[in-house]
Formats: structure tokens, sequence, C-alpha cells
């Protein structure tokens, strides 16, 4: 074998050795993004996930119906779930009756369409106080002092992950002020599960109150974090803790 052709037998051995360490490398830091996603998410591969229902609020509206942006927000979820290698399970708000942190849990609907969010909210976050009714102004999310009201121009979802007792599975909540803001916190997980992950840790508690701006034209596309309020969430306040 002459000199050049064992230049260039040694220099397409270096390449192939070159290009299988960067392929492994790729697969090695995706594999850790994979796994610091199912570390927050509460989700393993191959475990359950339960995903919360809730009713449709309106007139004529079955016990049993959901909404049509409420079932777009549950095809997102279900598809992050199942992105993790996890299996979701869809449970209607009033027929989940078990404990938590057996299994993730990501919990869909302001209080009055999910009995299951009321509960949540009553157990990990007593600061928050979420109203809802037909009136002009009737949709509000309390958290301490601060009101954030649906209008025409805005609305409002409550995204928060709650640790749950022993280091169990958590708790994921999006109530949102209306079907197209329930859909707003939903996207806005799946967008930004990794950074969520990096700010608040892979076993932290968080509640952020989400701003969608002008729905009635851009959907549940436009979205800003309008406040970090894990700190008043998490703190009943006296005057309240008499009243609820």
């Amino acid at each position: 074998m002459t000199d050049s052709v064992l230049n260039v037998v040694l220099g397409l051995v270096a390449s192939a050795i070159s290009a299988g360490l960067g392929w492994l490398a790729q697969v090695l830091r995706r594999r850790r993004r994979v796994e610091r996603v199912r570390a927050f998410l509460g989700l393993p591969n191959g475990s359950e996930c339960l995903i919360v229902v809730p009713r449709s609020i309106g007139t004529g509206s079955h016990a049993n119906t959901v909404t049509r942006r409420d079932a777009y927000a549950l095809m997102w979820l279900a598809g992050l779930v199942e992105e993790c290698g996890a299996r979701p399970e869809l449970v209607a708000h009033d027929a989940a009756h078990r404990g938590l942190g057996t299994k993730t849990e990501l919990c869909l609907g302001g209080p009055v369409s999910n009995e299951r969010m009321a509960a949540h909210l009553a157990w990990g976050l007593p600061g928050v106080l979420v109203t809802s009714g037909p009136g002009p102004g009737s949709n509000v999310i309390v958290v301490g002092e601060r009101d954030y009201t649906a209008d025409r121009d805005q609305a409002h979802v409550l995204l928060a992950r709650l640790a749950t007792p022993d280091g169990g599975r958590p708790v994921f909540l999006v109530a949102g002020q209306t079907g197209i803001a329930n859909q707003a916190g939903v996207r806005h997980l799946v967008a930004h599960h990794r950074e969520l992950a990096r700010t608040y840790g892979q076993d932290g508690t968080f509640a952020l109150v989400l701003r969608v701006v002008n729905p009635e034209a851009y959907g549940p596309d436009m979205v800003e974090v309008a406040a970090d309020v894990t700190a008043e969430a998490l703190r009943r306040p006296a005057a309240r803790a008499g009243a609820a």
C-alpha cells in the first residue's frame, strides 16, 4: 500500500470515528434532555399520567361534554405525555377520586368547571381565588392583593406545578378564565417546560399568571407572563381563610 493510499484510508477511518463520536454525543445530550423533562414532569418512561377533564359550562351543555378549545388543550397534553414515553389516562373531574403523588396529574379548567381543580387550589394554593360568572368583570383570578380580570382585550390563566408529599409525582394546574386561556396555558407549558425546569427546579412548586393578549383576534398564540405569584399563592390570607 502506497503512502498516498494509506493516508486516504487513515483519513476515512478518522472521519468515521469522528462522525460516530459526534452522533454518540448527540444521542447522549438528547437522552439527558429527555430525562430532565421526565423528571420535571414526573413521567418516567412507561409510567401513567392522569389528565383531569373539565365539564363544559353553558346553556344546554351536557355534564360530560368538553368544549372544542379544551379538547385541543387535552390533545396537546396527551402529546406531551406520550413524548416522554408515558401513557395518558383521561378522567372526568368528578370521577378522579384518588390521592396525590402516585401518578403525575395534569388538571385542566377553572374550579367552576372542574371539582378536582377546586380541591387542588384549596389544598396547594390557598392564596388563589378564581371566580366566574356571566356578567362583565366577573371572571377574576385573585392572588394576594392582585386581581386579574378577563375582558375583551385579555384573558388570564393560572399555570402551576405542585410538589406532592413524600416526593411523589407532581400535579400541574392549568386554570384559565376561558377555553382559549386554557389552551394558551397548555401550549405555554408544552413550549417552555425546559425553561420552567431550569428556573424552578425539577421538584419545585411554582404558580404563574399568564396573560392572553386579545384572544378574539389572536386566539391562544399571544401569551406573556403577567406575574410569578408563587409566594402569594402559597400564603393563606387571614381574611379569606374565614370566608372560604
